[in-house]
């Protein structure tokens, strides 16, 4: 069932964490935070809608790493249900699309839970001093990829922060499957 993320809370501090990629190596917020801004998104290796704009996530992340802004994603579904969104399986899928960014396994869902993650995609663009300015969508894909040309407005909104500390005003939410919680 698709679900869409809350709207932003404007200056929300980023909660830090502690998490692994699938090779043991542990990034902390700190680790992964830009001079100039911070993405942190919530995705997985099952979600359609993840699936629809991978190459584009990806895309945005190496262009955004240009501009001081650090990415990180992270994995916090319940892998007993879905195991393909176990760790060797993120392994493979940031290596099969060039992933320039870590990508996380949050086993215990603490982390999720702490930014309130609702769904895959969720986007999280936080300013220098970690403080929220965008919690929208990465473009007008769905669970199919949109137009190539479609407006980039994760991007831009990324952007925007990197130059002046602060987001668009006007966001439109993500929308995706829902996070997997344990039982």
């Amino acid at each position: 069932m698709a679900v869409s993320t809350p709207v932003c809370d404007f200056g929300l501090r980023a909660p830090d964490f502690a998490l692994s990629d699938p090779d043991g190596k542990v990034f902390s917020l700190q680790d992964v935070a830009g001079p100039r801004g911070t993405l942190v998104m919530f995705i997985c290796n099952h979600c359609p809608y993840v699936q629809a704009i991978i190459d584009r996530i990806q895309r945005d992340a190496a262009g955004l790493r240009e501009l001081g802004i650090g990415v990180v994603a992270i994995s916090a579904n319940d892998v007993e249900t879905y195991p393909q969104d176990g760790p060797e399986q993120m392994k493979e899928l940031a290596r099969k699309h060039g992933f320039t960014f870590p990508y996380l396994y949050d086993e215990s869902q603490q982390v999720a839970r702490a930014y309130d993650a609702q769904c895959t995609p969720d986007f999280f663009g936080y300013n220098a001093a970690l403080e929220l300015q965008y919690r929208g969508r990465l473009d007008s894909s769905g669970r199919n990829a949109g137009d190539p040309l479609a407006r980039r407005e994760l991007y831009e909104a990324m952007a925007q922060i990197a130059e002046t500390g602060h987001g668009p005003q006007e966001q439109i939410a993500s929308m995706g499957c829902s996070i997997k919680w344990r039982s």
